[in-house]
């Protein structure tokens, strides 16, 4: 993925910032918090405030270049995905590590939600949120 393109190719400018923040991102396999990329950004930037690292975060999920998480703590976290095609995530809540799903039922959704609301569905967000494997084994063996 060509990360100077894709932000020409949703309209934003290539800036140090916005290059740094998807780097941040894509050199995790979890989603991170805006404080988390903020203070990652501390070493690259003197003077980067938090309001600016938010900002630059909202206009790259936006734009579908990261995908925003709302975990049930009700905080906001992000994360990059290089998977391009159309596909959803598991979340583990614990480990904060995130898995592609494959499976996208949006058809079958589609028909149902406009069938019953006679309206019209423009998109969907499907997330499932839960303990991966290995957080599982975890608490098993710690009860």
């Amino acid at each position: 993925m060509d990360t100077r393109s894709s932000l020409k190719n949703i309209g934003l400018k290539i800036t140090p910032k916005r290059l740094a923040i998807i780097d941040i991102l894509a050199s995790e396999l979890r989603y991170l918090s805006a404080e988390e990329v903020w203070n990652a950004m501390q070493d690259r930037f003197k003077q980067i405030g938090l309001p600016t690292v938010y900002r630059n975060l909202e206009d790259l999920s936006q734009g579908g270049l990261i995908i925003k998480i709302i975990h049930p703590n009700r905080k906001l976290y992000y994360y990059f995905c290089k998977n391009t095609d159309h596909h959803h995530h598991f979340v583990c809540i614990s480990c904060r590590k995130v898995q592609d799903l494959e499976f996208c039922g949006e058809e079958q959704i589609i028909k149902e939600v406009e069938d019953a609301l006679k309206g019209k569905v423009i998109s969907h967000l499907f997330q499932v949120y839960g303990l991966c494997r290995e957080c599982t084994r975890a608490n098993s063996l710690a009860s």
